[in-house]
């Protein structure tokens, strides 16, 4: 099965060389490709034709075109050079000039790669024609991340084109008919009171010093850190020479000064710490300081960012960074030498292991770590103590998802790339709010539904973004997914709107499947789900008339006590509809963490070997006790669930925990932070002194991502690299290093002496990851697993076979069961809950980057406008939510997000943590809790306060949506003529 197209080859004569080219190419492009020099101000690759500087002009065929709005034609004859197009690109250019004053050398932005000055040098520009014009308005230095100078913009619209087209926040505009343009936040708010979500993605594709991090203002050069009235002496002292010197010989002072900033300033790759999109950018920095994060060149991001992973870096340099062991004695924690600490952790491991058996210990790695930590985490568990008690965070959110895969197609990841998600013609999201959960895939649908016609089907019980961007809004009762997709297949099959031949020729099971479907009708979906029978059959027809569907789900479907069935009917929907094998389709349940699908790759968990080998399998142990040279436990261990109950029963008496918040992040906290203090020894390494920290009798310091080398593994199955930023903080280590340093007092004999070596054993060991090595991810390269020894990797699978033995994939049936925690007279309300789009989780990173704790301070949970009516409560009246298993005190915030007897609490608190709330109740296939299955009553403490969130959180903006940034009124203003004396063909965009 091929899907690759034979490509049409054009001819084209640039400067009179003959070039080839693709049909589709921008001009533009094919003159960079070749390496052309053809100045451009405007265009950004990952942008598109923007075409507001004309900077680019070129003369095709005896006429102007814009160079980056053209695309080839076969036997074209194009000149870059001719004095037609250079009067045009210099004409066009002194008009950027005159909205922009060249301070170059005082500039925090004189780096090399700021347009404008590369510009003027590309045009060797001595002097301007049309002098600079001030503005009439101030600098808004009103968001914390980055402030905006509106006498340095040149009015290209980058920053628009980008929020509007890329992003699809739709809060930067330019008021084209106004005297005197500029950029507009939601048509003329401040930044601070707008709709802007600090992305960053305006920043970083500003090509002046317009848009500039705060991060990097008085930093980065020399001479920028002098009082503004210095600085303003300077600039006055530059323009006053420039008559007389030109440009030319003020620029040679300013790449002078910028060679020498190479010199002080680093730039180094790193993969985002947080969610599982898997971004990747440069981090700038001078000493330890961050200057900025600079995305462009990442296979899964581009210059796209979301606030955290542009400007969420406060925990690195926190004060509060835990630099010392950390050892309870008499309730207390004290100081102690790492040898004091190593020792007695190794001494009572042995001690308990010797006196109560290997399987009294347990060890949970984490989804924070690299790839190399978890390998070496389930490493020390198996190898060295014995066991197969081992796990990782994704038994709390996405073991179901993958369970789901296994049982229908046979890996557990996602079936292909964002760049399928792009791709496809329908999207069906299913209990994820992917803009505030992964908000850089969240940005590659919604410019696809916007600009590409995609249709987009979502489920959830808040109506979020996403929903509101939806052609069709889907709100079922809790946890009834299950039933209603169950009936959309049934539906297809009944009707003989399946797909038949890839049924036939790919499925196993359709017989037995279709039985399971006997009680799945429209009419029993509807009574069960809430959803009008009309609207069910208009998802079925909608799914039946795409080309390519995918399907992207989260935590709102796999954190139920059928959240493993429910995921194998989403599978099973694809497969039925022949939604896998080719570009846009297939199975996408986002991971969580930036490395929870690699923590469980690697080995992670009770019952799988790294690479999903079976620890029950003889011959896949057999080739890890030769490599390991050790013997190795047989039987499945215990997962983080069962590891709470085993503390409980007393059969569990240490642990070893690395880098999670479980005492809150497991669900029935309360319970979870019982077990913890029944153990007889607890071990928990982080980066700061964590609520689950309160419980430890050794708590050791390790260090964040910036601090290390290794690979994490994207939720589209990516690995990526990630390079040392900084040194640890003294008294800190890298995790791989900790847990070889634990492994070694305990006879291990480890020698690892880099992460590369640990994945050079990974790949030897793990068929998955054979062809996997540093070489082959060196910078910005990524591979895809399955990677096959030669390195040829997959980023779309079962192109040619599912990954079972005879090619096939499997049609699953799953049964319907029902919801545990009802609500009842007693516990009336139904409590959702989930992330918030400016904090990770509980918040123990995200609270540390002060812009972030201004913009979203505290938790909340959101009312729905009839209960706050029905029950006298007003954003800021303090509420208290109590559940049959604990209570928090917290502030409510009305909003028509939910609906009726529905609330939603974000997880970002330790002081109020939602699992306080939730029960005890886990999906009995891979016992994930049942987290979106409570019922609270909410008791009205008629204290009123502020309200939670604050007027300068982005959610009270008013964002004002248009199609990028509309260069065609530019073109009407009664000011504007195409440079060249009006020869330019003038390109509209479509």
């Amino acid at each position: 099965m091929s899907y690759v197209k034979e490509k049409t080859v054009v001819k084209v004569a640039i400067d009179g060389v003959i070039q080839e080219s693709q049909p589709d190419e921008l001009l533009i492009d094919l003159i960079n490709r070749t390496g052309g020099a053809v100045p451009h101000v405007c265009y950004h690759p990952q942008l598109g034709p923007v075409q507001t500087c004309d900077t680019c002009m070129v003369e095709s065929n005896g006429r102007l075109v814009r160079a980056c709005a053209t695309a080839v034609a076969d036997g074209m004859q194009i000149s870059t050079k001719s004095a037609k197009a250079a009067a045009a690109q210099v004409e066009a250019f002194d008009r950027i000039l005159s909205n922009h004053l060249l301070y170059c050398t005082v500039c925090d932005n004189n780096n090399g790669n700021c347009t404008v000055h590369n510009t003027t040098k590309l045009l060797a520009i001595e002097h301007q024609r049309i002098p600079f014009r001030s503005k009439p308005y101030e600098v808004d230095n009103t968001n914390p991340f980055y402030r905006y100078d509106p006498d340095q913009c040149i009015l290209c619209g980058r920053c628009v084109e980008a929020c509007q087209n890329v992003e699809v926040n739709e809060t930067l505009s330019i008021n084209w008919e106004d005297p005197n343009p500029r950029v507009l936040w939601d048509g003329g708010a401040t930044i601070g009171e707008s709709s802007c979500v600090s992305c960053g993605h305006c920043v970083t594709v500003c090509p002046c010093n317009a848009l500039m991090e705060k991060t990097m203002l008085g930093h980065a050069g020399f001479l920028t850190s002098l009082k503004k009235s210095a600085l303003s002496g300077m600039i006055d002292v530059v323009k006053g020479v420039e008559p007389e010197t030109g440009y030319g010989s003020i620029l040679q002072v300013s790449e002078a000064e910028e060679a020498m900033r190479e010199h002080r300033i680093r730039k180094t790759k790193t993969v985002c710490t947080y969610c599982g999109v898997g971004c990747s950018f440069d981090v700038w920095t001078k000493d330890r300081h961050i200057l900025k994060v600079a995305p462009e060149h990442g296979p899964a991001n581009g210059i796209s960012t979301c606030v955290k992973g542009k400007f969420g870096w406060g925990h690195i340099n926190s004060e509060d960074r835990l630099t010392k062991p950390l050892i309870r004695e008499g309730g207390q924690f004290r100081e102690a030498s790492w040898d004091e600490a190593l020792s007695l952790v190794t001494r009572k491991l042995s001690e308990i292991k010797a006196n109560d058996g290997a399987d009294s210990l347990a060890f949970i790695s984490s989804s924070k770590c690299t790839n190399e930590e978890s390998y070496l985490m389930q490493k020390l568990a198996r190898a060295v103590i014995g066991t197969n008690n081992v796990d990782n965070c994704s038994r709390y959110c996405q073991s179901p998802a993958t369970q789901g895969l296994f049982r229908t197609v046979g890996y557990g990841g996602d079936s292909g790339s964002i760049s399928d998600m792009e791709k496809a013609d329908l999207v069906l999201i299913i209990g994820s709010n992917t803009a505030e959960s992964h908000p850089v895939i969240a940005t590659r649908v919604k410019s696809s539904h916007k600009l590409d016609g995609q249709k987009l089907i979502v489920s959830d019980l808040r109506e979020h973004e996403m929903a509101r961007r939806a052609d069709l809004f889907l709100h079922p009762k809790p946890g009834t997914d299950l039933f209603w997709l169950n009936a959309i297949s049934r539906y297809l099959l009944d009707n003989g709107l399946a797909h038949t031949k890839f049924l036939d020729q790919w499925i196993n099971g359709l017989d037995e499947y279709r039985k399971s479907l006997e009680t799945f009708t429209m009419e029993a979906a509807s009574r069960i789900s809430g959803v009008p029978e009309t609207t069910l059959k208009m998802v079925a027809y909608m799914i039946a008339e795409a080309k390519a569907m995918c399907i992207l789900w989260a935590m709102g479907v796999t954190q139920h006590t059928q959240g493993s069935d429910t995921s194998t009917a989403i599978s099973n929907l694809l497969l039925v509809t022949g939604n896998y094998m080719r570009p846009g389709t297939g199975a996408f349940p986002l991971r969580g963490h930036n490395n929870v699908q690699g923590a469980s790759d690697h080995g992670s968990m009770p019952n799988m070997l790294p690479g999903y080998q079976h620890v029950d399998d003889p011959d896949v142990r057999q080739r890890f006790e030769a490599g390991w040279k050790v013997k190795l436990p047989a039987t499945k261990g215990l997962d983080n669930h069962q590891m709470v109950e085993a503390i409980h029963a007393g059969k569990l008496k240490a642990m070893y925990l690395i880098g999670e918040e479980m005492s809150i992040v497991d669900s029935n906290a309360n319970y979870v932070g019982d077990a913890f203090a029944k153990l007889d020894f607890f071990v928990v390494q982080d980066i700061f002194f964590s609520n689950t920290c309160r419980y430890a009798d050794v708590v050791l310091p390790g260090a964040p991502s910036l601090e290390k080398e290794g690979t994490f593994t994207s939720t589209e199955r990516r690995i990526q690299r990630l390079y040392e930023v900084f040194e640890p903080l003294e008294g800190c280590r890298p995790d791989w290093k900790i847990i070889q340093d634990v492994a070694n007092q305990l006879g291990a004999g480890w020698h690892y002496q880099h992460p590369s070596e640990v994945m050079d054993e990974i790949a030897y060991l793990s068929p998955m990851f054979a062809g996997v090595n540093y070489e082959r991810l060196e910078g910005y390269k990524s591979l895809q697993w399955p990677v096959a020894a030669d390195g040829t990797d997959e980023p779309l699978l079962y192109t040619k076979r599912f990954a079972f033995p005879d090619g096939k994939a499997r049609l699953y049936p799953v049964a319907w069961i029902g919801v545990t925690d009802q609500p009842d007279s007693k516990f009336d309300l139904h409590l959702n809950n989930g992330r918030l789009l400016e904090h990770f989780h509980e918040g123990n990173l995200t609270y540390r980057t002060d812009g972030i704790r201004e913009k979203a301070p505290d938790t909340f949970v959101e009312v729905s406008p009839e209960l706050a009516e029905e029950r006298g409560i007003q954003s800021g009246t303090w509420v208290q939510l109590v559940s049959r298993y604990g209570q928090v005190r917290v502030r409510a915030l009305v909003t028509d997000r939910v609906q009726g007897r529905e609330l939603y609490m974000p997880m970002n608190s330790v002081e109020s943590p939602v699992n306080r709330l939730t029960s005890s109740h886990t999906d009995p296939v891979t016992n994930t809790p049942a987290y979106k299955e409570a019922s609270v009553h909410m008791n009205v403490l008629h204290e009123v306060g502020e309200s939670p969130l604050p007027h300068i959180n982005s959610r009270f903006g008013h964002p004002t949506p248009q199609n990028g940034v509309e260069v065609e009124r530019k073109w009407k203003r009664p000011d504007y003529a195409p440079p060249g004396n009006g020869l330019v063909q003038l390109q509209t965009k479509s």
